[in-house]
């Protein structure tokens, strides 16, 4: 069981992370700003940390800075994005970061990024006051970023399953059950989206959901409501 820091600025964000990692056993303390991230990393340090890049008050990649300056970077820190550039991803695996992981997140590469990080933080002891080891080479970032951009999305029919730009298969029932329920709740609301013409409200009705937690949902799931959303 391993203590991980989650920093975002999306509470729909620190609370799917949370879930995911809490039932792998972890115990998962959440930050909604770099401020609050520096305030646990003063009391604590944790065996890890996922942090977001983009958040209002200070980025993550400034707050990664401070920490290696500080010689507070003696943990794993695995950074994550939406809308970052390689050049991004470079820069803070050359501050320290061991990963990159692009939003949305598939579930996947969440644990398989955590599991590496808790293991080279094991192989480097906390206490032990050195910096986690870069990557070996701007390359490795960027390969990074490009292994997590292709996110499954369903299609409507629920019964095909189609990475960005690759051929589709069929679903198998031999995948873990979290990505079982998540390729369902995506062909679900893919599936409701384009019975509705795009209308959230009217998708809201059908699904039963608020809103506000639909929006937040879909983007969990990374569906992409295109000029749809909002109506």
């Amino acid at each position: 069981m391993a203590t991980i820091l989650v920093v975002d600025d999306e509470m729909g964000i620190r609370e799917l992370l949370s879930e995911i990692l809490s039932d792998e056993g972890h115990v998962v303390e959440a930050a909604e700003n770099a401020q609050d991230a520096r305030s646990f990393r003063q009391r604590q340090v944790p065996d890890l940390v996922l942090l977001d890049i983009w958040m209002p008050d200070t980025d993550g990649v400034t707050l990664l800075k401070e920490w290696a300056a500080q010689g507070l970077l003696t943990m794993p820190v695995i950074m994550m994005s939406g809308h970052a550039t390689i050049d991004t991803a470079v820069e803070a695996t050359k501050i320290g970061a061991l990963n990159f992981l692009e939003k949305p997140i598939s579930l996947q590469k969440l644990l398989k990024a955590v599991e590496q990080g808790l293991a080279r933080g094991a192989a480097a002891p906390v206490g032990s006051g050195a910096a986690i080891d870069k990557p070996a080479s701007a390359a490795g970032a960027a390969v990074a970023v490009a292994s997590a951009a292709a996110l499954p999305v369903l299609s409507a029919d629920g019964m095909t399953v189609a990475p960005a730009s690759q051929t589709t298969a069929s679903i198998s029932f031999d995948i873990p059950l979290r990505d079982a329920r998540d390729a369902f709740e995506r062909a679900y609301f893919e599936y409701h989206l384009a019975r509705e013409n795009g209308s959230m409200t009217r998708v809201a009705e059908k699904t039963g959901l608020e809103r506000t937690h639909l929006y937040r949902k879909l983007k969990q799931l990374g569906v992409d409501l295109g000029k749809n959303k909002g109506e």
